[in-house]
């Protein structure tokens, strides 16, 4: 994800309004003068009237950021392992001079007292299923990248996931393939079927995941985000080949 400065002067739309544009209002100001495009925006979002209707790429990475600030202070005050953690997602997605903007976006997110309830609404009513399942898969590959679970950071997701209109379901679906090692049920719940579905259940819901998860999806929130959403996909799979196996059909 290369350059965050091209989408943040050029990319935003919804974010710019709501509590997520008081949010960046301060965390780019270090790196850009956006203040009075902010303000003109903070002033028709109170008006009622929201200066953009669609979700751009720079919306989708800006939400992503403000996300992960949110989870990083679960448990209290963010620990320095865990923000190597994410710099090490950053400098993996979205490239090293881009992990540098993010990064300094992201300290200072930090810095603030950030209602995750109220940017998960935001977020909803302007961002498409698609989007919005892919923000809680990035958000949970963060919080399972040091291969433990924290419960506090699983339970900020779990409700930044219900206030984003994800389905119990599909929260269970994305989170499944990081707990395999102690669930062993953890294909049935990818797929989104009980261990009592029929081979025949197995196949349709299959097929469902596999469309509702394909990464064309979120093609329109650029290439980079794409290519993390191919994560999901290929899990899809990969249970998919493991219940075939398990239960002996094709």
């Amino acid at each position: 994800m290369a350059g965050f400065t091209k989408w943040i002067t050029g990319g935003l739309g919804f974010v710019l309004g709501g509590p997520i544009g008081a949010l960046i209002g301060f965390a780019i100001g270090s790196l850009f003068d956006k203040s009075n495009e902010i303000s003109n925006y903070q002033e028709q979002w109170q008006r009622g009237k929201s200066p953009y209707g669609n979700t751009a790429e720079g919306d989708f990475k800006m939400s992503l950021l403000v996300l992960i600030a949110c989870v990083m202070k679960a448990d209290g005050r963010p620990q320095k392992q865990e923000l190597n953690v994410v710099k090490r997602f950053l400098l993996a997605n979205f490239g090293e001079e881009g992990a540098l903007e993010a990064l300094q976006i992201l300290k200072n997110l930090l810095k603030q007292d950030i209602n995750d309830v109220q940017v998960a609404r935001q977020i909803n009513q302007y961002m498409n299923y698609s989007g919005k399942m892919e923000l809680i898969h990035l958000l949970f590959e963060i919080a399972f990248a040091d291969g433990a679970e924290n419960p506090y950071e699983v339970q900020v997701i779990q409700r930044i996931a219900w206030n984003l209109g994800v389905s119990t379901v599909d929260f269970n679906a994305i989170k499944a393939p990081y707990t395999r090692t102690k669930d062993v049920n953890w294909a049935y719940t990818t797929l989104g079927v009980e261990p009592t579905a029929t081979d025949a259940d197995i196949k349709k819901a299959y097929r469902q995941m596999a469309k509702k998860y394909h990464p064309d999806t979120v093609a329109n929130l650029g290439d980079d985000v794409k290519k993390k959403a191919t994560e999901k996909f290929r899990a899809v799979n990969e249970a998919y080949e493991e219940l075939k196996k398990a239960r002996g059909f094709n």
